[in-house]
């Protein structure tokens, strides 16, 4: 699950600006890899639960959507979206691509299903006009597309809690990668902190 955010109005357009940069450096629309992880290295608890996950006061989530236009969303993160109800028509206001090789695309008309090589699919996607894409989730997903090199960054929430297990922030084994820190920042009411990556 991805980290939260709420108002912050005064570098609402900075954020903005500098989003549009960075895009603009690198030749087109990134993919970003960006959830929540309790302090020792879990996206989601044993049972999938997220409840755990706090809401910083001091976050905006509007304006971390506003970055995006298009979620990649892994089977098993999809499932329980497609149970709450989301599954039909999708995420509002964004384009929504499943990766999976079971489902069917007639049962889920509000995304779009890909059930072949998925660094093609992203690669295709990458050389579109649009925002950036929100590698929403999970683990796997994720370690197959920074293993095929197409992950441009990362951004995770540290949650201050510690779960003992659960679903990993990237499932072994995979490719080690180097990362290169972007920017940070402590949320002091909650005690989350926020770290951005670039892939390098």
């Amino acid at each position: 699950m991805p980290p939260t955010q709420k108002k912050r109005p005064a570098k609402k357009a900075a954020s903005a600006k500098v989003a549009a940069t960075a895009t603009q450096r690198r030749g087109g629309r990134r993919v970003i890899y960006s959830v929540a992880m309790s302090l020792d290295g879990y996206i989601a608890g044993p049972n999938g639960e997220y409840d755990w996950i706090v809401m910083d006061p001091d976050i905006d989530f509007n304006e971390i959507g506003s970055q995006f236009d298009t979620l990649l969303i892994g089977r098993r993160t999809f499932a329980p979206m497609a149970s709450a109800g989301q599954g039909g028509g999708g995420w509002p206001g964004m384009k929504s691509v499943v990766f999976s090789k079971t489902l069917k695309q007639s049962d889920y008309p509000g995304v779009t299903l890909v059930s072949g090589d998925a660094a093609a699919a992203v690669n295709e996607l990458k050389s579109q006009p649009g925002k950036d894409i929100w590698l929403f989730g999970g683990g796997e997903l994720f370690r197959t597309l920074l293993d095929a090199g197409v992950v441009d960054s990362v951004s995770v929430a540290v949650i201050p809690v510690v779960l003992g297990g659960g679903v990993p922030f990237l499932p072994s084994p995979a490719k080690q990668r180097k990362l290169k820190l972007v920017t940070h920042r402590v949320y002091p009411k909650t005690g989350t902190l926020s770290l951005e990556y670039d892939v390098v």
